[in-house]
């Protein structure tokens, strides 16, 4: 079983990327949160992996940190949610913002991810509502922008944003048109990511 990936990033897309290791190029579902924490294409890279072995189909999820490795496992260990609603649970919320939902019994916030039902996020709560306890975000896993990495410009946060809620399902169009009103909306400077795309899943989850 493969537990961890450590090379050179070949590509990075929402929601996936492409790891060279010794030759070999591996393809990699990771969350939103992962994303935004790899650096360029032809930089060094280092996963914690999930792997997942079908009859068709070998698949790999991959990680920044271990914390959110764990949430993955968690939540895929729930009954009715897959490998891709994990991602789109760790995509949407984050695992520090997932773990006080739960908490707080906080099921209108959980059902605001694509994907994620009335029943289903109540199912969350009473399946993880333990499990979850002993888990403590290693600092702030909402940063979207890293530092040193310089401002983003309105444009990239657009499209960034854009591209982060047709990865968790949301039509291209009113994604668009809803991340234009939150950077209208949020003044200068903008900020980080995670706050804008939180700001906008509140607005599409009306």
């Amino acid at each position: 079983m493969i537990a961890r990936l450590s090379g050179t990033l070949v590509d990075k897309q929402p929601g996936a990327a492409v790891v060279d290791v010794a030759g070999v190029g591996y393809q990699v579902s990771i969350p939103l949160s992962t994303y935004y924490e790899l650096g360029d294409p032809g930089s060094r890279v280092e996963l914690h992996v999930q792997m997942q072995v079908r009859e068709d189909a070998i698949a790999l999820f991959g990680f920044h940190t271990r914390f959110e490795k764990e949430i993955f496992t968690r939540l895929i260990g729930v009954s009715g949610i897959g490998p891709r609603t994990a991602l789109a649970v760790l995509s949407g919320l984050g695992g520090a913002e997932l773990i006080e939902s739960v908490r707080a019994r906080n099921v209108d916030r959980l059902s605001s991810v694509p994907g994620i039902g009335r029943k289903t996020a109540e199912r969350i709560v009473v399946d993880l509502a333990d499990r979850l306890e002993a888990l403590r975000p290693p600092g702030d896993l909402g940063q979207a922008v890293r530092a040193g990495d310089g401002d983003p410009t309105a444009a990239d946060l657009r499209q960034d944003l854009v591209s982060a809620l047709v990865n968790l399902g949301y039509n291209s169009r009113v994604a668009a048109d809803t991340a234009i009103r939150v950077l209208k909306g949020a003044g200068a400077p903008a900020p980080p990511f995670q706050a804008l795309l939180r700001e906008t899943l509140r607005l599409l989850s009306r």
